[in-house]
């Protein structure tokens, strides 16, 4: 910290060196109490990547990628600058300003998240800190009017020299690196994790991470996850280490959330402040010129003396005077390194009717190359296809870790309305190799039986509307049944379920005569009303047949007859 704070300082401010440290000690005050390294990383104590919930997380977004730390200015932000002022507030407000399409993009992923997550109190301010810590703002708002970036905003390539080691995990589809992965766009997510957390923020049917509009929606999702309430310091902080695993970053993005919460303004794309300073400045190699090639020792001769040059001294070095040697030492593999697959363990058929929990569950086991059960091993579960089907918590993916025989169970699944087979896919979390597949089923809700609730007599005149609406409940094997669909229709007789072409009619929303519909449902409490029913000028007694999912019908009789004299 030491050292970034001091590549920030401002030259002849010595007040401003004092105030900087007060800011550092207040944020650091505010993390979780972890242990890290020279480079503020944590290496001891808590997984900041886990939830509340105690599932681990898989990773960071950035995969703890490179990140500016530039610290706002000391002075508070003008929410909005005067033209020429030159007062030092006016340096704070050029800080302050985000750039337009930028600004809109993190106030409509706050709104998003307020009607979708009202728990989370997220507060768009937070998305912001983000944004400049992780890419300046979009490199100062360079979008098009659709919020995408002008030119890939890209992160170092994660190869394990000096970051995280990632392998490739979308063919270089979003980063352009099919050897190993980089974060990418504004908000900075490394492909694998995109592939969950990845929203559509502006609408047009794509989840783009080069898209300011997705990447701050997806970036407040992921916040948001495990149901971590923004407005618990604590609860903030563990989702800011998900997000990159340091505390030196927990601290400037908190340093960054106080400043706008001061005040901000929106300037024009394209014209919003850079940073300058990056994370990995102190352990970035310096270039290096080729160093000289000393000269062999020489073996002092009989003249040697005193007068005798001396060798050049070598340069400092910290590298063994010794070769190297020629084959790399050993080392112990990671549980997830000798993972060979997955094996399934006795998950059974996973069918739900619409709303309810499915009571089948996902358990697989990570195995070596023997077959033998591997502890400890990150396994991730993603809900893919066309379903709002979630996990408990509303989440479209979960993970969690291995237990001592191996083995992982995926949590709850919970079926939305949408009906239909989609997939849960299981992957093992750092590893590239073949994952296994469940299908699972969403059935409509059912009806097994119908009633009236009046039994008035349905009549009427002929040309004239029938006085009382039909109403029924449906019910299955007791209970109401709310939400079934259901479908009624004027049919020829009890044996011809064929629509008739005369009686009784429905009006369509343009006041056409129809003498069936469809996409009727039942409410909560299993009651359906049925449209107003009107007559022709035939006279006899009809029928109208109405039919649920599940094979509930009931059928009653319409008279139409002329009035008594």
């Amino acid at each position: 910290m030491a050292a970034q704070f001091g590549r920030r300082l401002r030259k002849g401010a010595a007040t401003t060196a004092v105030a900087a440290v007060a800011v550092a000690a207040l944020s650091a005050s505010q993390a979780p109490g972890v242990t890290v390294d020279n480079q503020g990383r944590q290496v001891a104590g808590a997984d900041a990547s886990q939830g509340a919930n105690g599932t681990g997380g898989d990773g960071t977004v950035t995969g703890n990628s490179r990140y500016f730390t530039d610290l706002p200015p000391l002075e508070s932000p003008n929410p909005a600058p005067t033209a020429g002022d030159d007062t030092p507030a006016a340096a704070g407000s050029a800080e302050a300003g985000i750039p337009a399409t930028v600004l809109d993009a993190y106030k409509q992923a706050e709104a998003s998240l307020r009607e979708s997550k009202p728990t989370c109190n997220l507060p768009w301010q937070l998305l912001a800190a983000i944004g400049k810590v992780e890419s300046g703002q979009a490199r100062g708002g360079r979008v098009d009017a659709g919020g995408t970036t002008l030119s890939p905003i890209l992160g170092p390539v994660l190869n394990g020299d000096g970051f995280a080691s990632i392998s490739d995990t979308d063919n270089g589809a979003f980063d352009g690196d099919s050897t190993y992965d980089r974060a990418v766009g504004p908000m900075q997510f490394i492909p694998s994790t995109w592939e969950w957390a990845g929203r559509d923020g502006n609408g047009d049917g794509k989840k783009d991470p080069n898209n300011i509009y997705d990447a701050a929606l997806a970036a407040g999702h992921y916040l948001c996850r495990f149901d971590h309430d923004m407005a618990v310091q604590s609860q903030m902080n563990a989702s800011i280490l998900s997000y990159n695993n340091s505390t030196a970053y927990l601290n400037t993005v908190l340093s960054w959330l106080q400043y706008y919460r001061k005040g901000t303004h929106e300037v024009p794309d394209g014209t919003g402040t850079l940073p300058s300073h990056n994370s990995d400045a102190a352990t970035m190699p310096s270039p290096d010129p080729t160093p000289p090639v000393p000269s062999p020792p020489s073996s002092p001769g009989p003249g040697s003396g005193p007068t005798s040059p001396a060798p050049k001294p070598s340069p400092p070095s910290t590298s063994p005077s010794t070769p190297p040697p020629t084959s790399p030492p050993t080392s112990t593999p990671t549980p997830t390194e000798t993972v060979d697959h997955l094996a399934d363990m006795g998950t059974g058929k996973l069918t739900a009717t619409a709303g309810d929990p499915f009571t089948g569950k996902v358990a697989v086991r990570t195995e070596d190359d023997a077959d033998k059960a591997v502890a400890k091993v990150r396994v991730r579960f993603t809900i893919i296809g066309d379903t709002d089907t979630t996990f408990t918590g509303g989440e479209s993916v979960a993970t969690g870790v291995t237990n001592r025989l191996g083995v992982v169970t995926a949590p709850v699944l919970v079926a939305g309305e949408k009906t239909g087979d989609f997939t849960v896919r299981v992957t093992v979390v750092g590893r590239v190799m073949s994952g296994l597949g469940y299908t699972a089923t969403v059935t409509a809700r059912q009806a097994d039986a119908l009633a009236r609730t009046s039994d008035t007599a349905l009549t009427c005149v002929p040309g004239g509307e029938f006085a009382d609406q039909v109403e029924v409940k449906a019910t299955y094997r007791g209970p109401a049944a709310g939400k079934v669909a259901a479908a009624t229709t004027l049919v020829k007789s009890a044996d011809d379920a064929t629509e008739n072409d005369k009686g009784p009619y429905f009006k369509d929303a343009d006041g056409k005569t129809v003498r069936a519909l469809t996409a009727l449902t039942t409410d909560a409490d299993g009651l359906l009303k049925v449209p107003k029913l009107y007559a022709d000028d035939t006279t006899g007694t009809f029928l109208l047949r109405i039919a649920t999912t599940g094979g509930a019908t009931l059928t009653l009789e319409l008279t139409v007859a002329a009035a008594a004299s």
